[in-house]
């Protein structure tokens, strides 16, 4: 569980024991392990050392300016995806010579301000997109860096919300298309091609869909090349999978032993967009259970954390780990994984205050016996969690801390109902 683990049955964040977090911070609250997000950056340099990589974090999986400083720092880059998270990066310390901006929905202000700033490249989505980046570009007297998104139509075999690479996707162009588009661009005063671009899905656990897209990817910049364009840049997109259950995933090495070997006769630079594998173990979402309620031959545990916090059940069927912060004598410990029933449980659903059948965390989950008042501690929190929260029947949202040895840092703090209210208070002026 990364540096989440529990002892003398009670859980601690690195050298930190959650339950104090919670009792200082109040519930729910975001608890982040900056020594995990330390250690899976290093290991994706190390893995794809061969092929010099510049890591660009997404910010998207997970956005606080905490984080943020923490990568930049290391000395990584950033993949971002609006003139918003390209603030953030900024204001935390990030260059944008090491920053890729990616997005369907570019604004031509959004592309100006983007080139002003000297971002490594664009990430190319249509036509009309490389047209208005032209034509930026040419307005500022600027040359544009892009990479050509080119869907290798390979199929990712995930959830629909969040597969990306098929021909039909909103996201980047099938390879007939990308390549008419590659042949219009050699005659724009304003672009110049330096890098071709994929990313297929989101939570990919096996290492042969990107093994067929670097296939791909290769023939490709072949091609780009012999086109005139000067391909350095072979950008591989994100989408590791982590472990939500347990065990489901493959490693960072072994995803590299098979896209290494491709790539490396190109001799293009690679860059890559890793989100969920660097902080979504790195997270967990306290809450405190208010209710216990039978319904029918439902049970429910009612917490404080809700849909609004942590939106991914909901969302997208998503599975988390969820357990007590403290473990009573007796009881059952934190299964490995949670494939099949648990000896010593019983079958909950966990749900939250929100006023939305949809509003749970879990459904039929096995768990230990917990009171009104304990603490509950949901695991794999960190990515695509806070940073798609909503203050949804006007509930602030949670707060953040970041977790060094045995350092508390608060890295947010939580909502107040008077910042919930303030952009209103223009209502009540007249």
């Amino acid at each position: 569980m990364d540096h989440f683990h529990y002892r003398n049955r009670e859980l601690y964040c690195e050298e930190a024991r959650v339950a104090d977090i919670a009792e200082r911070f109040g519930t729910p609250v975001f608890v982040y392990s900056k020594n995990t997000i330390v250690r899976n950056l290093k290991t994706l340099n190390e893995a794809f050392a061969p092929l010099d990589p510049l890591v660009c974090y997404s910010v998207k999986a997970n956005s606080n300016l905490g984080i943020l400083k923490l990568v930049a720092e290391l000395g990584d880059g950033f993949d971002v995806v609006s003139g918003g998270e390209l603030a953030r990066v900024l204001r935390s310390g990030g260059v944008a010579e090491k920053t890729v901006f990616a997005g369907v929905g570019k604004t031509d202000s959004e592309i100006a301000s983007a080139l002003q700033a000297g971002v490594l490249m664009f990430n190319v989505e249509s036509e009309e997109e490389l047209a208005a980046i032209d034509r930026v570009a040419t307005t500022l007297g600027m040359v544009a860096p892009v990479a050509l998104r080119v869907n290798p139509d390979v199929d990712p075999k995930t959830h629909r919300y969040i597969s990306t690479g098929k021909k039909e996707s909103k996201f980047g162009m099938d390879i007939d298309r990308s390549l008419r588009l590659a042949e219009q661009a050699t005659g724009m005063a304003g672009i110049s091609m330096i890098g071709m671009h994929m990313h297929i899905r989101s939570q990919i656990t096996t290492v042969e869909p990107y093994a067929h897209a670097a296939d791909k990817g290769v023939e490709i910049i072949g091609k780009l090349r012999a086109m005139g364009h000067p391909i350095r840049w072979y950008n591989m997109g994100g989408g590791f999978g982590i472990a939500y259950r347990g065990g489901e995933s493959k490693s960072i090495e072994a995803f590299a032993e098979e896209i290494v070997p491709r790539l490396k006769p190109l001799g293009c630079r690679m860059a890559m967009e890793p989100g969920r594998v660097v902080v979504g173990n790195a997270g967990i979402l306290v809450s405190r259970v208010i209710y216990k309620k039978k319904s029918g031959d439902k049970r429910f545990l009612i917490q404080d954390a809700a849909m609004n916090d942590l939106i991914r059940p909901s969302l997208y069927e998503a599975f988390h780990k969820i357990w007590p912060v403290r473990m009573e004598e007796g009881g059952p410990d934190l299964p490995e994984n949670f494939e099949s029933e648990i000896p010593g449980t019983e079958t909950w659903d966990v749900v939250g205050p929100v006023c939305e059948s949809g509003d749970f965390l879990a459904k039929d989950r096995h768990l230990p016996e917990v009171h009104n008042q304990d603490l509950l501690a949901t695991f794999s929190a960190g990515a695509y969690g806070m940073v798609m929260a909503s203050n949804y029947n006007t509930r602030p949202r949670a707060a953040e801390v970041l977790v060094d040895g045995s350092e508390v840092q608060l890295v947010r703090r939580r909502e107040t109902f008077e910042d919930l209210i303030g952009p209103e208070l223009v209502a009540l002026e007249s």
